[in-house]
């Protein structure tokens, strides 16, 4: 009889083990994650992004790419709040397919994202950053759903705002020149 309540025992120990690890999984989700879009936060993002800025002051390139979805509020009402963020995670999930699995993105406000792409230069930024437009607008088509994207690369002496207000700088450019397209 004792055996069997030690079997008991070890079997109940590792399914509360199991349920732990289940909830400090869910847990960290929730804390690095984006509800709707599933893509990093901001906060986190902001953690790895000084891992990566710490890199670029040693040498490493290092570029930083933001995007916005051109005319959302507009979009919300011609399509709705629901489809509307349909729409929202679905540009996140091209993105995302798009980008290297090292790459980060994270969602940066309502209808914004910013990406890092650790060890690329502008001229590799500018590429990648193309790609994910002209998929947009291809993938997009037929509701004329586009993107705009400003990319700044780490230059010695930057501190991370300084890379970050640059390259949104270059996004009010963009949207400024006639939007669905990516200055730098």
């Amino acid at each position: 009889m004792e055996i069997k309540n030690l079997k008991e025992l070890k079997e109940n120990f590792k399914l509360l083990l199991s349920n732990m690890d289940k909830n400090i999984e869910s847990l960290y989700n929730l804390a690095t994650h984006d509800e709707k879009t599933g893509l990093y936060n901001y906060r986190f993002f902001q953690e790895i992004f000084g891992i990566e800025f710490e890199k670029a002051k040693r040498g490493q390139n290092l570029s930083i790419v933001i995007f916005d979805i051109d005319n959302f509020k507009m979009i919300n009402s011609k399509f709705g709040h629901i489809n509307a963020d349909k729409i929202l995670i679905k540009v996140a999930k091209i993105i995302k397919n798009i980008l290297r699995k090292y790459d980060v993105v994270a969602r940066f406000g309502g209808e914004e994202f910013i990406v890092m792409l650790p060890s690329t230069n502008l001229i590799k930024a500018k590429k990648v950053s193309e790609r994910i437009r002209i998929s947009i607008e291809k993938d997009f088509k037929k509701e004329k759903v586009t993107i705009s994207g400003g990319i700044a690369e780490y230059k010695k002496g930057d501190t991370k705002e300084k890379l970050k207000n640059r390259a949104d700088k270059f996004l009010f450019k963009a949207k400024s020149n006639g939007k669905n397209r990516i200055e730098f």
